[in-house]
């Protein structure tokens, strides 16, 4: 009777208990990552799909070209991406995307502009982050050829310089873009210009996917956001950071 109970209370134990993950993640990037407070859509998608299985997410920050490195020098158990680099090759797990980095061409709605083709933007002005010229050549070197492009790392100002019509067109994720318009908005109490959504790539969710070192935290990740996507909850992480009273009324057009 005694065995059988130790052999109970074990399998309890096994079941209650799950492993604390180090993963390693970029800096402050909102509304996906606020190291600060250990928050943002990216960390509570994770954090709340780990613990589907009783797993613990302890994240680490690192400059993000240093989330890759970190992760292949075992420095930490998983990983938010691996940046372009095959880490199956090493023996890593990838996972399911957690989340989209979903880039767009923003544009004033008044202006109503087509971009449908690279040649389209041919003489108007791109702002956007830094590093999108590598990933769009096709798109950006003719703009940067006629010395209209500029990158700029700080996406608050982004919002501005287009509602100011300092710059033509913004190149940003759609969700970085609708979190600082509604802060914006928020803080100034005035409503910005309307804006338009123009997508110009096709969306490969598999172009941002998390990776683990444990072939079963891998696997109790994809069922943890399976279980958040069914029920409703990763939408309702997605609106907390993206959707407000004041929103409601933005001037961002939700494509």
């Amino acid at each position: 009777m005694k065995l059988l109970f130790i052999i109970l209370l074990l399998q309890f134990s096994a079941l209650s208990f799950g492993d604390d993950v180090f993963m390693a993640f970029g800096e402050s990037i909102p509304p996906f990552s606020f190291p600060e407070t250990d928050s943002g859509i990216e960390i509570e998608v994770i954090r709340e799909a780990l613990a589907y299985q009783n797993h613990k997410l302890i994240p680490m920050y690192y400059p993000l070209a240093r989330v890759p490195v970190a992760f292949k020098l075992k420095q930490v158990n998983a990983a938010m991406t691996d940046l372009g680099q095959d880490m199956s090759k090493v023996g890593a797990y990838y996972g399911d995307s957690a989340v989209v980095y979903d880039n767009v061409l923003i544009t004033l709605k008044k202006n109503n502009f087509t971009l449908n083709r690279p040649k389209d933007l041919k003489g108007l002005s791109v702002i956007s982050f830094q590093g999108a010229i590598k990933r769009y050549p096709l798109w950006l070197d003719p703009v940067n050829q006629e010395e209209k492009y500029h990158e700029q790392n700080n996406q608050l100002l982004q919002v501005l310089t287009l509602d100011k019509e300092h710059y033509d067109i913004v190149l940003s994720d759609i969700s970085i873009y609708k979190y600082y318009a509604i802060q914006v908005e928020r803080k100034s109490g005035k409503k910005l210009n309307e804006v338009q959504f123009h997508r110009f790539v096709d969306l490969d969710p598999e172009d941002y996917q998390p990776v683990f070192w444990d072939e079963k935290i891998r696997n109790d990740f994809n069922q943890g956001l399976l279980y958040l996507k069914e029920t409703g909850r990763y939408q309702e992480i997605y609106d907390k950071y993206l959707k407000s009273k004041q929103s409601e009324n933005s001037s961002v057009l939700y494509p």
